[in-house]
């Protein structure tokens, strides 16, 4: 099917579908604070609870973990704040529903293990809470994606994947220039997650942080739940730090869409050959057969003609690096050399150093709010996510990434993880919005205050 056939078919079947509410249906009146609860205050949890706890316009009603070491230092973190202690929901798995009982939650902070985020967002929705921010990633299947979409659309909430990347300063900054034309007509864009976790998947809580070699029932923090989906999946576990910021300088779901995926993974050797080094030959973690690949590239293309790239590599010795590109055909920004192209600006055939360029198109947002952003989490990102949420649900907005993009991205871990399992094969990527992408317009950071 041609695009034009697409969009003709797409749009008599498109008022099929529930929507979110617009922009326009809403009161924009900020309310002066709201009631505020948290599933979830691991040690990604605390990051957001330290940034809820700092607002005036957050009032912290209660908080749910069912770990009594991550509440003993939530509750001294609480305590620093010298805002009044939330009410706390432990004791056993069903405790955040009990939480979500109570009278006037206006939004729900989810940063718990992967495999809980669907069923406590639906929590969340069924229990009349309009707005949902989730730790990546929205679900494990695909299935589950669409179930969060469906509800959300039902129920007319709103949930934000918490996607923090999204706001980082270069990152921002480059897509300041993809809008100001700097790189001309955006074709191609790539990034991933590319970040050395052996020491968080490996980690029993008695050794020093970061030197056992224990996971699951015997491991500390996320080494408790993360590295077991290494053990039985094999795709890209993780695509959503570096498919969120590329998808904004293409406008996904917003005038495009991904059409197609296929991945490839590589062979497992990384945590393997971790667990002998660390462990011994003899460990019984070294007679585990890891299924995830090593490296797993995953190729998109798009309704408008562009191709991503996304690399998944966590498992082997490396620096830290999303592998940003975003390349037009004026030029392009490479976030692995730091280094920025332009044809008829730069000297031929020569990179210029980013760092003028990505200063010059700094971000409105990170002139405005950089200082309230110092000491946040991820170098100032986390203030960032956090305040987009909050001022939403404060004025009754549409989220800036709404349920759409959190499963567009998230969803890339279920269809990579299919196309690897049919022998690399490429794969039809579905449309979460039902055809609306094509009249939707963009909205992230194209709001002065979020």
């Amino acid at each position: 099917m041609n695009r034009r056939q697409f969009v003709r078919n797409a749009g008599l079947t498109t008022a099929a579908f529930a929507t979110i509410p617009d922009q326009s249906i809403f009161a924009s009146t900020a309310e002066d604070k709201i009631k505020v609860v948290m599933i979830g205050v691991g040690l990604r949890g605390q990051n957001h609870l330290d940034l809820l706890l700092k607002r005036k316009d957050v009032d912290l009603v209660a908080i749910c973990d069912i770990d009594e070491r991550m509440l003993k230092m939530s509750k001294a973190i609480i305590a620093k704040s010298g805002k009044p202690m939330p009410k706390i929901f432990t004791g056993d798995d069903d405790a955040w529903k009990k939480m979500l009982e109570i009278k006037g939650i206006k939004a729900v902070v989810i940063a718990t293990p992967w495999e809980l985020h669907k069923p406590m967002i639906l929590g969340a929705i069924d229990a009349g809470i309009k707005y949902v921010g989730t730790e990546v990633m929205l679900g494990i299947n695909l299935q589950d994606h669409w179930d969060v979409v469906h509800a959300a659309e039902k129920s007319n909430a709103h949930v934000m994947m918490l996607e923090n990347v999204c706001y980082r300063r270069d990152v921002l900054a480059a897509l300041n220039m993809v809008r100001q034309g700097v790189f001309g007509e955006i074709l191609h864009l790539q990034g991933g997650y590319q970040h050395d976790l052996r020491e968080v998947k490996f980690n029993d809580g008695v050794n020093a942080y970061g030197h056992g070699v224990e996971f699951g029932e015997k491991g500390f923090s996320e080494a408790r739940w993360r590295t077991n989906h290494s053990v039985y999946r094999n795709g890209d576990l993780y695509p959503t730090h570096g498919i969120g910021p590329v998808a904004q300088c293409i406008d996904i779901n917003r005038g495009n869409r991904f059409l197609k995926l296929n991945s490839f993974a590589t062979k497992s050797r990384g945590l393997h050959n971790y667990i002998v080094e660390k462990g011994g030959a003899d460990h019984p973690n070294a007679k585990i057969n890891f299924r995830l690949g090593d490296i797993v590239t995953t190729t998109i293309n798009c309704a408008n003609g562009e191709t991503i790239i996304l690399q998944h590599d966590t498992n082997l010795p490396r620096p830290y690096s999303l592998g940003f590109r975003v390349q037009g055909t004026k030029g392009l920004w490479m976030d692995v050399n730091k280094s920025i192209y332009v044809e008829g600006v730069s000297k031929p055939h020569t990179w210029d150093n980013a760092k003028e360029w990505l200063e010059k198109y700094d971000h409105p947002l990170w002139k405005k709010y950089g200082n309230d952003a110092q000491g946040a989490g991820h170098g100032g990102m986390d203030f960032f996510v956090i305040h987009a949420f909050i001022e939403s649900a404060k004025r009754n907005l549409p989220t800036p990434l709404d349920v759409y993009d959190a499963a567009s991205w998230s969803a890339i871990t279920p269809l990579s993880e299919q196309s690897i399992e049919m022998g690399n094969e490429t794969i039809d990527f579905p449309d979460f919005t039902g055809g609306k992408w094509m009249s939707r317009k963009p909205v992230f950071a194209l709001n002065d205050d979020y």
